[in-house]
């Protein structure tokens, strides 16, 4: 389907069922389709039309929803944005995509001469048609980091969000009695696909709870009575560390939703009986819409593995040659399938390299066992994964050699018991240089968004090097172990 005619097509089916809610707002199908309406006759007052990309830059609440519906509805494409992006981030991002407009809290933003709109400002009495509406119009532009550390626009169509909506309903046994508790941003495809258009397609309903607070989570899934949530390790290792005389009412859960990061079979078995909730782990990447594997919640459930892949979607292993390996053989792991991405915006070299024979390689290291559940191995890249945010050493990298004294930066993961992974920084300065760690924390203060900053910068006289005259990782997170 085409996400754009999802608001009307619940209004004409039941104007007063419950459709989505925040903190403060609370929409029937019949409140979204006129928000939605209202929303997009003042984009179009502002000059956006179809084949624009329309940038969003709020916190967790319905207005961002409204936006999208918005958006799609005048054949347009719609770029979330992360709150917390610096300015230059922000600008990076906005720019690359080409954005007209810019929809802020108070219609403030970091490009001086763009278009720039207060969310209270989406109100207008424009009577407009819905646009011309095809399965592969580009619906969602998602930033991700690469491993230059220059963050790409993943291109994902209505056709994507189709497959991918379709296959989470399949999945799950997704109905119109579900009810989704969103605690993911919503600047990431977890957060839009599983969390809210999944849920909305079925003819269920979303509740945004705002910031992820350990202490009122269970509190908010006793007031909703959502049937599922979706998160992060991050989030689960903190609500497990509840004290013990927590012991909430999560009857009205049929299963959690775990990804973005590998999580310890320990954790999930641990949370589980805590808990008495089903939990599954999967894996997927923005480039495939969301997911890919996922265990089933009917049948063979295995912790420590990332499932089965989905319907619709083919998952691979191969060797360095491009040749599919057999069960239990070591390789990258490849995915094939109608959720795959187009490409990365206006970058075709990079595109190609990444989709290769109709396989989008994922960087990522697995095998699959003898029951075809994929377990992941390693990251062929480097990423960090920090309580479910993506990081990538090489942008904290370069912006460490912006300062004149350093010869030599190279950024790591160290293992952390509630976030999964944290950046720590290693610094070789010039001869006679005399920046100090203070100076250098500072410095990426400014250029990094606070999930980005090394929780540590250690000075050393030389950078451990390999046989090649590289900068030897290994050796540098074999002393973070020490």
């Amino acid at each position: 389907m085409h996400f754009a005619f999802l608001p009307e097509a619940r209004c004409t089916a039941d104007p007063d069922a419950a459709a989505i809610a925040d903190d403060t707002t609370s929409l029937t199908n019949a409140d979204l389709a006129d928000r939605v309406r209202s929303a997009a006759g003042a984009l179009v007052d502002r000059g956006v039309g179809p084949g624009d990309v329309v940038a969003v830059q709020l916190k967790n609440r319905v207005e961002l929803i409204v936006v999208l519906f918005a958006t799609w509805r005048i054949g347009a494409t719609v770029n979330p944005l992360n709150p917390v992006l610096t300015g230059a981030e922000a600008r990076h991002q906005v720019l690359d995509a080409r954005s007209v407009v810019l929809i802020t809290e108070d219609g403030t933003g970091p490009v001086a001469d763009l278009s720039t709109l207060a969310v209270s400002s989406l109100e207008s009495s424009t009577e407009l048609p819905m646009a011309e509406a095809r399965p592969g119009d580009l619906a969602m532009l998602i930033y991700t980091s690469g491993t230059t550390g220059r963050p790409k626009g993943v291109m994902l169509t209505h056709a994507n969000l189709d497959a991918m909506t379709g296959s989470f309903i399949e999945w799950f046994d997704i109905t119109s009695a579900d009810h989704s508790l969103l605690v993911l941003p919503l600047f990431h495809a977890n957060g839009i696909v599983l969390g809210t258009l999944t849920p909305l397609r079925a003819g269920g309903q979303v509740t945004i709870v705002g910031t992820f607070s350990r202490d009122r989570f269970f509190a908010d899934v006793e007031r909703v009575r959502p049937t599922y949530f979706s998160a992060v390790p991050a989030i689960y290792a903190m609500l497990s560390s509840l004290p013990d005389d927590v012991v909430p009412d999560t009857s009205s859960l049929r299963f959690a939703v775990c990804g973005a990061a590998p999580m310890p079979a320990q954790l999930i078995d641990r949370f589980e009986q805590r808990f008495g909730l089903t939990l599954v782990e999967g894996y997927g990447l923005s480039e495939t819409t969301c997911a890919s594997t996922i265990n089933p919640l009917r049948g063979v459930r295995k912790p420590g593995t990332v499932g089965l892949p989905l319907p619709g979607q083919q998952v691979g292993v191969i060797d360095p040659d491009g040749e599919l390996l057999a069960a239990g053989e070591v390789g990258e792991v490849v995915i094939s399938g109608p959720t795959v991405m187009t490409g990365y915006l206006g970058q075709p070299e990079e595109t190609a390299r990444t989709i290769v024979d109709g396989w989008l390689r994922t960087g990522d290291v697995g095998r699959f066992d003898a029951d075809g559940y994929l377990v992941l191995v390693d990251r062929v890249k480097d990423m960090i994964i920090r309580g479910g945010e993506n990081i990538y050493p090489k942008e904290i990298e370069s912006v460490l050699y912006q300062q004149a004294d350093v010869l030599e930066a190279a950024v790591v993961g160290e293992p952390d018991d509630v976030l999964g992974e944290v950046p720590i920084a290693f610094v070789a300065r010039r001869p006679g240089g005399t920046v100090d760690e203070a100076t250098l924390l500072e410095h990426c203060r400014e250029q990094l968004s606070r999930f980005k900053l090394p929780t540590r910068i250690t000075l050393l006289d030389a950078l451990p090097k390999n046989a090649v005259g590289k900068i030897d990782k290994p050796a540098l997170r074999r002393l973070t172990e020490s």
